[in-house]
């Protein structure tokens, strides 16, 4: 602390933290307490006005919602933990949130100062003092470790520029407790002005993309997750209409585009469309726009399956420069802005209107979508029991209303949800798709519902993934947060044994079954509910989906649907995977369709 200064001027850490996160504008903290940010809580507690907080029961679930907070309204939140154990919880969510380009701040507590290098209570580190931001060091942007109150406005603002400007992702401010108690004579700052990040590339790399599709004989759009972070649905749209160039999204770029409007295609990758895997993989020109062409989406780069490129033609617009030919060779990369490029893109549409696809291409998409749609038209109006998951998926197509919002968690319904929904508006279609965290819809739905009050908020989550962080219903309980889960139960975690089984052709682990009988199980989630004193509801017959689902959202209460589901049927495929050595799938659609 300076001496000499009037007490009037003094302010803590603590305190000086909390006013700055109001001047941001940060509405809601996401966290557990520990003795490490007791000190932190304090100064929270004297700006309840402002700003809210919001205890969890496990630090994971602070951050899932922190980041599915920021995915639905695209404004940060913080989190905050303790020290050891209460911060070492956090690295996976802060992992899908960067791998995902969601961004929040993560305040973690630290051991004081004056008791670095002393093996203190929970010291991260025996050979370095203090050590956090070394654990979390490749999921956020950066870590700051302040050791002076004098420190943080710069860490604050800094921190708060990284996140916001250029591409996305979590900071960590990892504070020592004394600085949360101790004062200094430290104006609070106010906040940065938000950096312009509005630009749509090269003039002369602009013209020559517009040029590249005009020329196409087989043009197709990719819209990417990048797309979302744009905000550039309205722009998409109006130059796919004005050329006629169809769209595919990547799966992590669902809702980029109506996926009912008749220029979509779906997604492409392991779990594409029929439609969009052969527009990416025939298609003679490609813009790709804030796709990173991850093996998923482009089916593990098997040659064929998803791209062909070469001889496809790339044109690759990415706000990342690193992202720019990292896994397939462009032919034009462009670092821009999504939405700014595309408006580019219009403009030089209107001055000079392009001839449309010729019909051989586009007629040749619509029959691949006919024969898509064909083929699961029946099977998702089917009566069997255990329940088709196609048959779930229309259900929830049917009741969820028009401006819901979705979150999917990790396993085998997250691919028959990328596959079958149809998404209709961006940031509508909630996932962890980059590190694949499994718990992040169970928890992250609530983060979605307080970002999002007004709009009805369902996690559909598997069996494997909701027992992971089942205690996110007694924090909707406890904060009266009417979401509704979907619990996919189908007796353990079967996308993984659906993988032993192809390579291995035997399983070990991945099923849920009695020891003694080896008989399936699956826990009571209905009387697992009601114990955190959320509504449960069971339904094994298809024909009750739709009234169970339908009550459950207009209840306005926490409630948790279990969905009895067949184990033995699995998502078609138009696409491929491959984990080498192992051999890649192979897809299968085209021969269940049309007996090829």
């Amino acid at each position: 602390m300076n001496s000499g200064v009037n007490a009037a001027t003094l302010i803590s850490g603590g305190d000086l933290m909390v006013e700055y996160l109001v001047r941001e504008k940060v509405p809601y903290l996401f966290g557990v307490c520990g003795h490490g940010n007791i000190g932190f809580l304090d100064a929270a507690l004297k700006a309840q006005d402002r700003i809210r907080t919001v205890m969890t029961h496990h630090e994971q679930t602070a951050g899932f919602m922190a980041e599915a907070y920021y995915k639905v309204r695209h404004e940060i939140v913080a989190t905050y933990t303790s020290c050891g154990p209460g911060s070492c919880n956090l690295p996976v969510a802060l992992a899908s949130a960067m791998m995902d380009s969601a961004a929040y701040l993560a305040i973690t507590g630290n051991v004081p100062t004056g008791q670095f290098n002393r093996n203190a209570f929970q010291e991260s580190g025996k050979f370095f003092q203090a050590d956090f931001p070394a654990v979390i060091r490749p999921y956020v942007k950066r870590s700051f470790q302040p050791t002076r109150v004098e420190m943080l406005p710069l860490a604050l603002k800094q921190a708060f520029g990284l996140m916001r400007n250029g591409r996305p992702g979590p900071v960590n401010i990892d504070v020592p407790l004394n600085l949360f108690v101790e004062q200094d004579a430290v104006e609070v700052p106010e906040p940065n002005a938000r950096v312009s990040q509005r630009s749509p590339g090269e003039t002369a790399a602009l013209r020559r993309a517009y040029e590249m599709l005009a020329c196409a004989e087989r043009p197709v759009i990719i819209a990417g997750q990048g797309a979302l972070l744009s905000e550039a649905a309205a722009e998409l749209l109006r130059f796919a209409e004005m050329t006629g160039i169809p769209v595919a999204t990547s799966p992590n770029g669902k809702g980029a585009i109506d996926e009912t409007h008749d220029l979509a295609l779906g997604p492409i990758g392991r779990n594409g469309s029929y439609a969009a895997n052969g527009a990416s993989s025939k298609a003679d020109v490609i813009l790709a726009l804030g796709f990173s062409f991850d093996d998923r989406a482009s089916s593990a780069w098997l040659p064929g399956y998803t791209f062909s490129i070469p001889p496809s033609r790339l044109i690759q617009v990415d706000v990342d420069p690193a992202e720019i030919g990292r896994n397939y060779p462009a032919e034009l990369g462009i670092i821009a802005d999504i939405r700014a490029f595309l408006a580019g893109l219009i403009e030089h549409a209107r001055a000079a209107p392009p001839q449309r696809p010729p019909e051989e291409w586009t007629g040749m998409l619509r029959e691949r979508r006919r024969i898509w749609d064909d083929y699961h038209r029946p099977l998702s109006a089917s009566s069997a029991m255990p329940i088709r998951p196609e048959r779930l998926v229309r259900a929830l197509g049917n009741v969820l209303p028009a401006d819901a919002i979705v979150a999917a968690d990790v396993g085998s319904h997250h691919n028959w949800l990328v596959e079958l929904l149809p998404v209709r508006r961006p940031r509508h279609f909630l996932q962890s798709w980059g590190f694949g965290s499994m718990g992040f819809a169970t928890s992250g739905i609530l983060g979605a519902k307080l970002a999002a009050p007004d709009q009805p908020c369902v996690a559909v989550v598997g069996d494997g993934s909701f027992l992971m962080t089942p205690h996110a219903v007694a924090t909707a309980v406890e904060y009266r947060i009417p979401v509704v889960w979907v619990v996919w139960n189908n007796f353990g975690f079967t996308s993984i044994r659906d993988l032993q089984l192809g390579a291995f052709r035997r399983e070990l682990d991945s099923s849920f079954r009695r020891a003694d009988t080896g008989e399936l199980y699956s826990p009571d989630f209905t009387a697992l509910a009601r114990a955190f004193g959320a509504d449960g509801v069971r339904v094994d017959r298809p024909g009750d989906l739709e009234d169970a689902l339908g009550a459950a959202i207009r209840a306005e209460r926490p409630c948790v649907v279990d969905v009895a589901i067949d184990r033995e049927i699995r998502p078609v495929s138009t696409g491929g995977w491959q984990l080498p050595p192992l051999p890649p799938a192979q897809p299968n659609f085209e021969k269940l369709a049309l007996g090829k």
